[in-house]
């Protein structure tokens, strides 16, 4: 039996010659793409400006989505829901809603698994598997903005933060970035999404040389390579230094403010020490720091920094002129905070 094409996949071109190989105008393509990224239609059936006869046929050989949601929590305090979905060929993935008083924030996966193997990170622990298609990195966003739609609400944020190394993953990201900010479909803004990079340098100047809107943040967990080292295994094949350049690149080439993630660990990236090398690392530079206390997993055993830490942290930093801001910690009950998503069914 043919696989049938997943439509998220097709961008509009490919989208409309798909459409008149089965013999249909041009505008049906068209028509089509507004069904899937306006209205976030789910099922081919209710696209009814469709002939009859070209729903039929489309039905035998494509599918909205092959996402297939297989359990959704939501934490104590109902600012977060966390969805587990299964991919065609069994894999899974993790994406979360998190609500703030205006916003509605989604974070979604680009991998299933990660193969930077952070030592903190529940993906990262769990080891890389494969790449998502742009319709899968795609499709968890649609599923939300269905359920948000019903309640009048929308997506009005996007962060590639969840499952996977999204420069990992260069072209299909980017061709899914470039699904949901088509002007035409789902028309989020570019600069609502933010990419997410644990510090790959040669995609790091790729992504500046694209000379997009959508901004980047990079995790950076440790200003000194003998602690990153510990932390980040990537960081021994591209050391600060070389990260730092690239960070350096993308600001002159862009012209827009790079965000630095930093997980506080508490007595291991928390101390005086360590944010007087932050501060003197970036120093000067169009940046923002991102603090946010650590969230546990199963496989690590450090522990989030106290309240007073994180702000002796910021007073540091403030110290060398940069700004910084603790993120609000959301789902954590639900393991749906930062460095917490991973394969629930196999891995538990």
């Amino acid at each position: 039996m043919t696989e049938k094409i997943n439509l998220y996949d097709l961008d509009l071109t490919e989208l409309t010659q798909f459409l008149e190989e089965l013999g249909q105008p041009k505008f049906r393509a068209r028509q089509i793409w507004e069904w899937l990224y306006r209205h976030y239609t789910a099922d081919l059936s209710d696209m009814h400006n469709l002939p009859q006869s070209l729903r039929d046929s489309l039905a035998g050989k494509a599918c909205v989505s092959q996402l297939q949601i297989v359990s959704a929590q939501h934490s104590s305090d109902g600012q977060t829901e966390k969805i587990l979905s299964q991919l065609p060929d069994g894999q899974y993935i993790e994406t979360v809603l998190m609500r703030y008083d205006k916003r509605r924030t989604l974070c979604i996966s680009t991998q299933a698994g990660c193969a930077m193997g952070c030592v903190f990170c529940a993906t990262g622990q769990m080891g890389f598997f494969r790449n998502l298609t742009a319709g899968e990195i795609v499709a968890p966003v649609m599923h939300f903005a269905r359920q948000l739609a019903a309640k009048g609400e929308h997506v009005t944020n996007i962060v590639m933060m969840g499952m996977g190394e999204p420069l990992h993953n260069f072209a299909n990201t980017l061709q899914a970035v470039d699904r949901l900010t088509d002007h035409d479909g789902f028309n989020i803004g570019a600069r609502k999404i933010t990419i997410s990079t644990v510090g790959l340098v040669p995609a790091i100047r790729r992504y500046a040389d694209e000379g997009r809107q959508t901004p980047l943040a990079v995790s950076l967990h440790a200003a000194t390579d003998a602690e990153r080292n510990k932390l980040i295994p990537i960081n021994k094949r591209w050391p600060i230094t070389e990260l730092m350049d690239a960070c350096r690149y993308y600001i002159e080439k862009t012209g827009r403010r790079i965000t630095f993630e930093w997980a506080l660990i508490a007595g291991e990236n928390d101390t005086v020490e360590q944010a007087q090398a932050l501060g003197r690392l970036v120093q000067g530079m169009l940046c923002h720091v991102n603090l946010i206390p650590l969230n546990p997993t199963k496989g690590y055993g450090g522990g989030p920094s106290s309240r007073e830490q994180v702000e002796k942290f910021q007073q540091v930093l403030a110290q060398y002129g940069v700004g910084s801001t603790v993120r609000v910690r959301r789902g954590i009950d639900i393991q749906a905070g930062c460095g917490q998503l991973r394969d629930r069914v196999v891995n538990g």
